[in-house]
Parts: structure tokens; sequence; C-alpha cells
């Protein structure tokens, strides 16, 4: 009688159980951070059971878009301050594209993260890390370290408010 409150005659329909191939995804798929080599980033099945090699390549993969995002974030700057108060149109489409990858890449290390393997959570932060190091930080090359090419606004240091000394 509970089927014809409902305002239909529910009679003889049931639900199948659910098929073990249905769930073998639902395994590899956390809800809470762990540590493991088992994991699923970015592509259904990758890296997986493939063993402890993937799951390395993975993460140098994920510590390389990290550290690629940042190096995209100082190229647009610059494609910014070259462009002076005016730019052209193809000036804009460059630096547009720039922006469109740099978004594009720190979405794919975000998505990377809801893995939520620890160590997938630990490149992405060193890669970031990294690209910071070697992109925006004062540490150069021997080669441009008198060029004074490290300005602090390159740095992530915003200017002093005020007047200059």
């Amino acid at each position: 009688m509970r089927g014809m409150a409902m305002g239909g005659d529910m009679g003889a329909m049931t639900m199948a159980p659910p098929r073990a191939a249905d769930h073998k995804m639902a395994g590899m798929m956390h809800m809470a951070f762990f540590w493991g080599d088992r994991a699923v980033v970015l592509f259904p099945g990758w890296p997986g059971d493939r063993g402890a090699g993937m799951y390395i390549l993975c993460l140098l993969l994920v510590l390389a878009l990290a550290a690629l995002t940042e190096a995209l974030a100082l190229l647009s700057r610059r494609l910014a301050r070259r462009g002076g108060g005016e730019a052209t149109a193809s000036s804009a489409a460059l630096l547009t594209a720039v922006h469109a990858a740099r978004m594009g890449l720190a979405y794919l290390v975000m998505l990377a993260v809801m893995s939520f393997n620890v160590g997938v959570l630990l490149a992405a932060v060193a890669g970031h890390a990294l690209g910071f190091l070697l992109a925006r930080s004062r540490v150069r090359t021997g080669a441009t370290r008198g060029s004074g090419d490290a300005s602090p606004e390159l740095c992530g240091i915003p200017p002093p408010n005020g007047s200059k000394p």
C-alpha cells in the first residue's frame, strides 16, 4: 500500500544489486587524505595499481605542472609590464593565452590534489615552491645576478606604500 500512497503502483518493481564492475573504481576513490601509491590522479586508472614507478612519475608530473604554473605567472607579469599603458591586439592576445594556460595548469594541479593523496599534495606544494624559487625569487644564475632583473614586485613582494626614500 505504500506505493499506492505515493500515487502509483510499485508492484513488482525491485532494484537489482549493483554489479562488482560498477564499484571497481569506487574502491580507489577516497574522501579523506591517505598515504599510498595506489591512487587515481587526473585520469581513470592512472597511476592506479601500476606500481611505485608510475606513482613517482605521477608525483613528478604534478610537481612540474605546479612549477610551470609559477613560471607562467612570472611570464604573465612581464608581458603585462612590457605592454606599458596601451596594449596592441597581438600583445593582448598573447597575454590572454598565457593567462588561460596558467589557469588551466592551476586547475589541473587542483584536480590532482583532489585525489586526496598526501604524496600528490606534497608534490603540488613542492612544485609551487620550486617554481617560485626559480621564477620569482632573487636567486639567479651568475649571468643575471648583477642585472637588477629581480625587482621586489617580480619576487611577489608588494611595492612599499608611499614615496621612495
